[in-house]
């Protein structure tokens, strides 16, 4: 288990296995946290833009656009990264290789855009007409009532949509697989999203249909998978806590 949690080193089929899993658990909180620096951003504003701006004709036709991007395979989505966007970083940027940690971001923060725009939305939408009027009441302007009194308000229901976007981020196979690089390794320094990483998943869809049932290496997989699981399973109970508490705060 020390070995398991502590090693870089995953070399399950050289003649003394060794299975190291840091470096795997790192590239997956790598891709995670960086698509979502990508994409939270972006997503939280596109919600307030739909919710407290555009006329409720624009929303009709803009939200269901949105979420169209949550029906397209991810299969579809690793291979624009292969063949689109990492030739272009890697002539752009001058990389030695444009399948890395970069690419697989940006494109998990596009998949992870639809979930937290939903959710967001609905979340602001619920806040009540009077908290708004309230607030204009008082003086605020228009950017003052969005930004420091609706927001504030539906915190729960946006904290419950970052951590669903990031379930999803976590636990997709295909764009990482294609995306990354799967190289193993932490990269150095640590900020260079240029490199080349392996995650979870992509380590258990790769290796499985080539490890023999009951090994070592075998094994070494459904670990992997208990610790993604256990993942995200903490994330779902996080995501009800808050969706419940925007759930009340709404009723309030």
């Amino acid at each position: 288990v020390v070995e398991f949690f502590r090693s870089k080193q995953w070399y399950p089929e050289a003649q003394e296995p060794v299975f190291g899993a840091l470096s795997i658990i790192a590239g997956s909180l790598y891709v995670t946290v960086s698509a979502l620096i990508l994409a939270v951003p972006i997503s939280i504003l596109t919600a307030v833009f739909l919710s407290e701006i555009v006329s409720l004709r624009v929303r009709n036709f803009i939200k269901p656009v949105v979420e169209l991007l949550a029906a397209i395979p991810s299969v579809a989505y690793g291979f624009f990264a292969v063949m689109v966007l990492a030739p272009m970083m890697q002539n752009k940027f001058n990389l030695s290789t444009g399948t890395n940690a970069l690419n697989a971001s940006i494109i998990l923060s596009i998949m992870a855009v639809p979930t937290i725009i939903s959710v967001a939305e609905d979340s602001i939408s619920a806040i009540g007409r009077e908290v708004r009027e309230a607030s204009y009441a008082l003086g605020a302007t228009r950017f003052e009532t969005i930004f420091k009194v609706v927001i504030p308000a539906a915190h729960s229901g946006i904290i419950a949509a970052v951590v669903l976007g990031m379930m999803r981020v976590i636990g997709e196979t295909m764009v990482v697989w294609m995306a990354s690089g799967n190289a193993n390794q932490i990269p150095s320094p640590w900020w260079d999203l240029t490199q080349s990483v392996r995650t979870m998943t992509a380590t258990i869809a790769g290796d499985m249909g080539e490890t023999s049932k009951g090994s070592s290496h075998y094994q070494a997989l459904f670990a992997i998978g208990i610790v993604l699981l256990v993942m995200i399973f903490f994330m779902n109970i996080v995501s009800e806590y808050f969706l419940s508490a925007a759930s009340k705060n709404s009723r309030k």
